[in-house]
């Protein structure tokens, strides 16, 4: 195994890998936190072959860079989810494992020197196969039933000043909720069609049950990470259109 990239210091492959299916290479880079309690444990369980999950990087707390799989085969990260109506995540993106306990082990900021790291290694990866702005994705973005990684404390404003993904602000003051759990009808349906229409999978039905709860949380903890409630508030509706516009 070569690496992909020079920022790579440490080769450690995993056997937990195919080849890609139905594309000619990535056009996604999926961003997660490894939610355990060390980075030794994650990466033990990254390469085991047992667990049958793997990335293509993991990124450590010291801003090190270790290579799991090459960038031409299909790692084994994504699981169970769906973005633009694909579901074959895996074949479609670059995961990166950033090192942070998670939610479930004592939840804490990313140091800067692994946040500077992040944006090299997507910005190299970016760049190198032409991965759109807005395809720059969280893990709780395609699967926001079931993760919350990377999570509400990645910077990714910080990212977006650096030249990854995308962002934006309003100037909303008066930030009343618009529409929330169990309500039903037209404005409920075209706020899932925008949704939709970023990426998220989602039924358009004009309920705003459980499913349209999670889905609006996933992108407030990507686009709004200071207050994530899963309601859809003028200034989370006004951030989608904004993002829209861009796509």
């Amino acid at each position: 195994m070569k690496a992909d990239t020079p920022l790579v210091s440490r080769l450690v492959p995993s056997p937990n890998q195919n080849g890609r299916r139905g594309v000619a290479g990535p056009d996604i880079l999926l961003l997660h936190y490894t939610g355990m309690r060390s980075g030794e444990e994650a990466l033990a369980r990254l390469t085991d072959p047992a667990s049958e999950v793997s990335s293509h990087y993991v990124v450590e707390e010291d801003g090190e860079i270790l290579q799991l799989v090459p960038e031409a085969q299909r790692a084994w990260h994504a699981g169970r989810g769906s973005w633009q109506g694909h579901t074959d995540i895996n074949s479609r993106s670059i995961g990166i494992e950033i090192v942070n306990p998670g939610h479930e082990h004592g939840y804490r900021p990313f140091p800067q020197r692994q946040i500077e790291a992040v944006i090299e290694l997507c910005r190299d990866c970016g760049e190198r196969w032409k991965i759109a702005p807005h395809l720059v994705l969280a893990h709780s973005d395609i699967a926001p039933d079931r993760k919350e990684d990377p999570g509400e404390l990645f910077p990714w404003d910080q990212l977006f000043q650096a030249g990854i993904g995308v962002w934006c602000t309003t100037n909303i003051k008066e930030n009343e909720v618009l529409l929330c759990e169990g309500d039903r009808g037209a404005e409920v349906e075209a706020y899932q069609r925008h949704l939709a229409a970023y990426g998220y999978g989602l039924r358009i039905d004009g309920i705003f049950g459980d499913e349209a709860r999670l889905v609006t949380a996933a992108f407030q903890r990507h686009f709004r990470p200071r207050h994530v409630d899963g309601r859809a508030d003028r200034e989370t509706v006004e951030i989608l259109r904004t993002l829209l516009k861009q796509v």
